[in-house]
Parts: structure tokens; C-alpha cells; sequence
């Protein structure tokens, strides 16, 4: 269909005016540009929302591990019971042996699950922590005395919900 053919068209069945428009090659570029953006530009995007409110692990049941790192002002080892509803987490640390560095550590968590991650503090904030979850071992690291790397197992699988 040609111009000619196009503008007569739009013409008959706008009552008469015209209605073509024509867009410039810089133009069509510009717009070749915008929407090549908006492609790439949604699937570079950080996380998906989805990612960061889906819940994949359950956290709920007693842990226990020990913090590695420096033996100065060691927490030893210590254990989390934790029950998790939904994406909240909430629990208790105790601390088995060792001190830390701002007393005994031990007391009431809370924290969240997003995916399979599984992020606490504790209420005194002494002590946080962010860790991954595979089944019955998270590891990750924790804040108490500087950063340091940890695994906790799940002593009681049937703990969980």
C-alpha cells in the first residue's frame, strides 16, 4: 500500500482529514533505541520480587555450630531454636561455652527468610547474622567480635513444621 493509497484511506474514514503520519528515520531510531532499552533494561534488574518475598526454606527446629575465626573473645559453640511463620523468624541464642566480647552471649532473635536465606539479630545487638539454607545445614557468617564464618546442622529434623 503506498502513500498516496494510505492517505486516501485514512482520509475516507476519518470524514475527510488525513491522518497519516510518516516518521523521520531519526525518529524511527529514537524509538528503535527506547524500546531496545526497556528489553534489556527489565531483565538487568537487581532481583525479582518474587525472588526477594518467596519463602523456600523452613528454618523452624534447634541448631547448633560454632563460629570459627580468631579464639580471642570465641563465642564457642551455641545453639538458635528458632519457629519461623511464614517469612518471620523468631528464637532464642544460648551460648554454650566461651564469652564474647560484650558478655555472655545469649538471649531472644528475631530475623526473616527471603529464598533461602536465613538473616537474624539479637535483640541486645551483640550478635547478627546471615546464612544460607540447604536442608538441615545453613552456613554463612555472623557479627559477634568481628565476622566470622559459620555452619549450624539442625540436631532434630523433626523439629520442623
Amino acid at each position: 500500500m503506498g502513500r498516496e493509497t494510505m492517505a486516501i484511506s485514512a482520509a475516507e474514514t476519518s470524514g475527510g482529514r488525513s491522518r497519516t503520519r510518516v516518521l523521520s528515520p531519526p525518529m524511527k531510531a529514537m524509538w528503535a533505541v527506547v524500546a531496545t532499552a526497556l528489553v534489556f533494561g527489565s531483565g538487568c534488574t537487581k532481583q525479582d520480587w518474587i525472588d526477594r518475598t518467596l519463602v523456600t526454606v523452613d528454618v523452624t527446629g534447634t541448631w547448633y555450630g560454632s563460629p570459627g575465626g580468631s579464639t580471642l573473645a570465641h563465642p564457642g559453640e551455641f545453639s538458635l531454636d528458632l519457629k519461623q511463620e511464614g517469612a518471620t523468624v523468631q528464637g532464642f541464642l544460648q551460648s554454650k561455652t566461651g564469652s564474647g566480647t560484650a558478655g555472655p552471649i545469649g538471649g531472644p532473635i528475631s530475623g526473616t527468610v527471603a529464598g533461602d536465606v536465613f538473616r537474624f539479630t539479637d535483640t541486645r545487638g551483640v550478635m547478627a547474622g546471615e546464612l544460607t539454607v540447604h536442608g538441615d545445614e545453613m552456613s554463612g557468617t555472623v557479627q559477634v567480635g568481628g565476622s566470622r564464618p559459620i555452619t549450624l546442622r539442625r540436631v532434630d529434623p523433626s523439629s520442623r513444621r
